[in-house]
């Protein structure tokens, strides 16, 4: 059985959807239990799957009706390995494009894990001012490494914020976003950054720093509307356990409906 699908014609330019962006080696079972939550709990409704293939086409299924108040979408990478931000930015731009087109959305928010978040900031910078385009009202961002990866790039405690909030040591990706930032969209955007600190004297989510996962205040720096965070500390602070964390779904229910 084929899945029902609105036909293109349909208006949804009063919805804001939610999307959600999984990371690195991960898809739909990252992002599934803070949808459900969502749907259980905050009277939201996930309408649509967007699916991106290797060379960056976007397909959707699923079933959209009118009458959801709060549509979320899954957007699942078929090459979740790929990290090269220039190109998986266009891929998630081709996702909003085919919403825009499809469905005539105006406004969005983002719910992104991992990698998926400098997908989406690659993406801010490159296309935040242009005004052809949905505008992103509220960006969730949760283990967020703006500012290098630990055994790749980082080591616990081996960075600081400096009093400016600038961290000290900055890797390609921090440089890159910092020297494009002015493309972020102005006073536009309520920013909610999640992460975690496993207590174990790392400083980090076994996987991103504090100080990663912070820079990314610096790097919006007069750029957000408003910008909050939240540090989930202990075994529930784990990097993938982020994701899994009931105390995350109600941070982030508050954050898109409440506020």
């Amino acid at each position: 059985m084929r899945h029902r699908t609105i036909p293109e014609t349909a208006d949804r330019s009063n919805s804001i959807p939610t999307l959600y962006v999984h990371g690195w080696g991960a898809g739909a079972r990252s992002t599934n239990s803070m949808i459900h939550y969502a749907e259980q709990y905050n009277d939201a409704k996930k309408v649509l799957t967007a699916t991106i293939s290797p060379e960056g086409k976007v397909s959707f299924s699923g079933y959209w009706p009118a009458s959801a108040k709060r549509p979320l979408i899954q957007v699942i990478s078929v090459d979740n390995k790929y990290y090269n931000y220039k190109v998986t930015q266009k891929w998630f731009g081709n996702v909003l494009k085919k919403l825009q087109k499809d469905y005539h959305i105006k406004r969005y928010n983002t719910v992104s894990h991992s990698m998926g978040n400098l997908t989406t900031m690659y993406y801010q910078v490159t296309n935040g001012q242009n005004k052809q385009l949905p505008a992103l009202q509220k960006q969730i961002n949760i283990a967020g490494h703006f500012d290098g990866i630990v055994g790749i790039d980082d080591k616990p405690n081996q960075n600081l914020l400096q009093k400016n909030g600038e961290p000290k040591i900055q890797d390609s990706n921090f440089k890159y976003l910092n020297s494009h930032r002015q493309g972020y969209p102005k006073k536009q955007v309520d920013v909610l950054n999640i992460f975690g600190n496993l207590q174990d004297g790392s400083n980090s989510d076994g996987d991103v720093t504090v100080v990663s996962a912070k820079s990314l205040k610096y790097l919006l720096r007069d750029r957000y509307k408003d910008y909050q965070e939240l540090e989930i500390s202990g075994k529930k602070g784990q990097h993938s356990q982020l994701h899994e964390n009931t105390r995350v779904d109600r941070a982030i229910g508050k954050f898109l409906w409440e506020k």
